[in-house]
């Protein structure tokens, strides 16, 4: 698989994301745990996963997130668009925010059955600790999230939060 890869970074961190979920010593000096990863309609997510306690992670649905901005729709089955060749058109600068937010409300719907319920799930998550990644701006984050749990759609919250200007 790796040596398949057409790019030298991307084998680069599925090296060492396999190295990660086997305890091996990494190539090189990579600072974090690395615990998934997206190429274009492709995920990868490592053993560790499934050690998580976490009960606001899901890195299956953070990756599957990643999937929606970098694919290109006709990849995906869908007619392509000239204004947006991608599945979603999510602002560069937002992508973080977005696959942080979409991991964090999928796990707010399926602990939570209604308004109430969503909103007292979101406040645990404001006690609990927040995405660990310096382009997420916890403060944004957190406005995207509150305004998901209000709303009937709380997807496409997240969408409109975090597409171009």
């Amino acid at each position: 698989m790796l040596t398949t890869e057409p790019w030298l970074s991307t084998a680069w961190r599925l090296a060492n994301l396999y190295l990660d979920s086997l305890g091996a010593q990494r190539l090189g000096s990579q600072d974090g745990e690395l615990v998934g990863l997206s190429q274009d309609a492709t995920c990868f997510v490592s053993l560790a996963y499934f050690d998580q306690t976490d009960p606001f992670a899901d890195y299956v649905v953070h990756e599957a997130a990643h999937v929606l901005h970098n694919c290109r729709r006709t990849a995906l089955g869908l007619p392509e668009r000239r204004q947006c060749p991608t599945a979603l058109d999510i602002a560069f600068h937002q992508r973080e925010t977005f696959a942080y937010a979409c991991e964090a409300y999928s796990r707010i719907l399926a602990m939570a059955q209604d308004g109430e319920s969503r909103h007292a799930a979101l406040e645990r998550h404001k006690a609990s600790e927040l995405p660990p990644d310096e382009r997420v701006d916890h403060g944004t984050y957190l406005e995207i999230l509150a305004e998901a749990v209000r709303a009937r759609n709380g997807w496409r919250c997240i969408t409109k939060r975090c597409a171009p200007s």
